[in-house]
């Protein structure tokens, strides 16, 4: 038995029989069933069994997680290409085919952010991510199927005893050191614990504490980040699919202390996040970090720092300060863009109590702030 094998991505020799196991699971077919592409199939007789055999069709000679990526790239591909109008990227050219590296990212979707860091990577020939996610997202198999077939490996958040936080979060750290170290594999992972819900991106220290877990007793936080090769990712979204879901969050937050995520909330933002339009979309790559501090705090600020100064402020980002009467100016909009966002952002608030009106415009303005 592998160490990591609670934790790690499924692989080759796992790829068909979790595929088969998904095409039969009911939870799974209920879920997909859902989706615009299949929604006729709910007015046919025998429509799970129908729906099966037809995701049976798909996944059919589909047995590494390679070919599952290309399979999953068909799905990224789409969309791309019908719910973002424009996809930028920089950075590219900071990445070389040889190297592995540790990209810490800003954190606004929940699956669509590593997708399209891995979308860019797998159609330059680059290697593709193992991706950080929290088991809090794993409560049903069938996406902890899907999410593991994807590269992902988990970090454990449950609520354990201090001795079993640190044994995970330990298991972890050394997953992320031999995966880069000593198996030239590259390792995405969210800046903070969850997605940024105000705009406002910053570097949790406690993750680099995790990452730093492994090696603390042998080498010191900058050496042991430098030999991970720190690359900081940017993303930005023009619009949000699920900004009135994290500004009604916030709200309630605010409100009660404490926000309690219903029964299958996270599934239903991945879902939203894939369909919703997106407007424009940024993706900025920067250069590897050299750290020369080995306090946890500054390490943090630095990796903050960079992710900021390459974030790619939209339209609607100038337009939401314009609302709360903060006039910032842009180069890269003329007024009639800045108007345009204006309007969006004004249809978004028609449909929202207006206790949180303050909440979703401030996640659209703060990053420009």
């Amino acid at each position: 038995m592998n160490k990591f094998d609670s934790i790690r991505p499924y692989n080759d020799g796992e790829v068909s029989s979790v595929l088969k196991s998904l095409c039969e699971d009911n939870d799974f077919l209920n879920t997909v069933a859902l989706m615009q592409q299949f929604k006729y199939f709910q007015y046919l007789p025998f429509s799970k069994r129908i729906l099966s055999l037809i995701l049976k069709n798909k996944i059919k000679g589909i047995n590494s997680i390679k070919g599952y990526q290309s399979f999953f790239e068909q799905i990224v591909t789409y969309v791309i290409d019908n719910t973002i109008d424009d996809f930028h990227i920089e950075g590219l050219s900071n990445l070389s085919n040889n190297k592995s590296y540790l990209f810490i990212s800003n954190h606004r979707d929940i699956t669509l952010d590593s997708a399209l860091l891995n979308y860019v990577l797998h159609t330059n020939n680059l290697r593709t991510t193992f991706n950080a996610v929290g088991n809090n997202l794993l409560s049903e198999k069938w996406a902890s199927d899907l999410l593991r077939l994807n590269k992902s490996f988990i970090i454990d958040r449950s609520d354990k005893s201090k001795r079993d936080i640190y044994k995970s979060l330990n298991l972890a750290s050394e997953f992320i050191f031999t995966t880069i170290v000593n198996n030239n594999g590259s390792i995405w992972i969210a800046q903070k614990q969850g997605r940024s819900k105000d705009g406002i991106d910053f570097t949790d220290p406690s993750v680099l504490k995790m990452i730093h877990l492994n090696g603390r007793k042998k080498q010191p936080l900058s050496n042991y980040l430098n030999n991970l090769n720190v690359v900081p990712i940017s993303i930005s979204y023009e619009k949000d699919p699920n900004d009135i879901v994290k500004a009604r969050e916030l709200y309630l937050t605010d409100l009660n202390s404490f926000y309690k995520k219903e029964e299958g909330e996270d599934l239903n933002n991945i879902a939203e996040g894939i369909k919703g339009q997106k407007g424009n979309v940024s993706l900025n790559i920067g250069e590897v970090i050299y750290f020369e501090n080995d306090s946890y705090e500054n390490a943090a600020q630095l990796i903050t720092e960079k992710i900021k100064d390459q974030y790619f402020c939209h339209s609607t980002n100038y337009a939401a300060n314009i609302i709360k009467g903060k006039n910032i100016e842009s180069n890269k909009f003329n007024e009639d863009d800045i108007d345009q966002a204006i309007i969006f952002l004004k249809k978004r608030l028609d449909l929202i109590p207006e206790e949180l009106h303050s909440y979703l415009i401030d996640q659209y303005s703060n990053p420009a702030l």
